[in-house]
């Protein structure tokens, strides 16, 4: 329709994402975050894991995680991480956080076990640390609906320091990932539209970030999260994130055999 060739254009797209993955790595630093809630959001790369064959789960297919870690205050995306929900990615995302962030930080996180090795060894004793389990209780009988089960209380546990439970919830970083879920095409359930590639499921969710930090104006501050915590004077435009393919432009790729068209236009 816009006669514009779609692999230029999911070139370009990833080469933004590689931009913004940078941009992100270098200017989202030192940042002071008082309440730090992570989360995990899961979606899948061509096909679901239990449908993948040897061949394709190396190439990238199947189950993946994005990790994210906002500030409850400013709603700043701190970090995030995609890949799988083992102990060794939930200890770099929390590596990754604690690097970003300066001052003494209380944490609250689902009952994920991997969380709990993953703070201790990023964090240390310096961090105030408590999980949120929540309770569901059991699916309605004969419920054929693709709807998840009814939250009917959450269990607080304290794991290390003295997180102050008035401010243990992970409310803020779950509507962010809705936010995710709802910017994304690839992100929505029960549709064709999920990523092919790990690649480019990479690069949009690193688009999405620079986007949400720098150019999302959020309902409630008003603002960017990036003005809220002082990374940024104004609200960002699209162009502003589109000239950063340019800035952070990779090396050029050595291009492949020209093939000839067979036959000839009339």
């Amino acid at each position: 329709m816009a006669d514009v060739s779609l692999n230029t254009v999911t070139k370009l797209l990833v080469d933004l994402g590689a931009a913004c993955e940078q941009f992100h790595d270098e200017h989202v630093r030192n940042v002071r975050v008082r309440r730090l809630q992570a989360d995990e959001i899961w979606c899948f790369i061509g096909a679901k894991a239990k449908n993948v064959t040897l061949e394709q789960k190396a190439e990238g297919w199947g189950d993946v995680w994005t990790w994210t870690g906002l500030d409850a205050d400013t709603k700043l995306c701190v970090s995030y991480l995609v890949g799988g929900r083992s102990a060794d990615w939930a200890i770099d995302f929390m590596k990754d956080a604690a690097s970003r962030i300066r001052g003494r930080v209380q944490i609250t996180t689902d009952g994920h076990r991997a969380y709990l090795e993953a703070v201790e060894e990023a964090f240390g004793a310096d961090v105030d640390y408590a999980q949120l389990q929540k309770i569901y209780g059991a699916p309605a009988e004969n419920d054929t609906r693709y709807s998840p089960a009814t939250c009917i209380g959450c269990e607080m546990k304290t794991v290390s320091g003295d997180p102050d439970p008035k401010y243990v919830s992970t409310s803020y970083v779950e509507r962010h990932n809705l936010t995710m879920r709802m910017g994304m095409r690839r992100f929505t359930r029960l549709t064709n539209a999920f990523s092919k590639k790990i690649q480019n499921h990479i690069a949009m969710v690193a688009i999405h970030a620079v986007y949400y930090n720098f150019a999302r104006i959020h309902k409630t501050l008003r603002i960017t999260p990036a003005m809220a915590c002082g990374l940024s004077d104004h609200v960002w435009s699209l162009e502003e994130i589109v000239m950063m393919a340019d800035r952070y432009a990779p090396a050029p790729r050595p291009r492949g055999p020209y093939k000839k068209r067979i036959g000839s236009a009339a």
